[in-house]
């Protein structure tokens, strides 16, 4: 059989997988992935806006108000008027998040050791590199897609 064929398969275990482990590491945090997912995106793309932070931690846009609402309500975040979209908001992280989110990377940092366990530093690093590779050949098919006109439409 052609290992390659299993590619999906194997990416979309290891994922799951990741996921389950990191659970496992994370219940003294008394934080979801979901939730951890949000913090370290928001961390990462600052000045967000809640429907692109939807699509990018993957949370159901109503799931994510609630979320977000819950979040600004312990000060961990706020949201902001977008300046060119008065319907939007821009979301931010207040000082609140920083400790939390200290502790989501600690929770992260050996789940991940535990996963890589028995890879040489090399190794990491070869493995980074070609995962990156993927995601930019699949992020420029992605574009592209997006970017293609959809099927013409007949008039009745």
């Amino acid at each position: 059989m052609n290992r390659l064929r299993n590619f999906g398969f194997l990416l979309k275990g290891v994922s799951r997988l990741s996921g389950k482990n990191f659970e496992r590491h994370a219940r003294d945090l008394g934080l979801s992935l979901s939730q951890c997912k949000v913090l370290v995106y928001l961390a990462r793309n600052e000045g967000i806006s809640q429907s692109r932070l939807a699509e990018m931690s993957e949370s159901d846009p109503m799931t994510l108000v609630r979320m977000l609402d819950a979040m600004e309500a312990d000060h961990w975040i706020e949201r902001r008027p977008d300046p060119s979209d008065r319907r939007a908001h821009r979301l931010y992280l207040q000082d609140g998040a920083k400790p939390v989110l200290a502790r989501i990377w600690k929770v992260a940092d050996a789940a991940r050791d535990e996963a890589l366990a028995g890879l040489s530093a090399a190794e990491r690093d070869q493995l980074m590199n070609l995962l990156e590779r993927i995601q930019s050949n699949l992020s420029a098919l992605d574009a592209g897609d997006k970017a293609a006109p959809g099927p013409q439409r007949r008039k009745a």
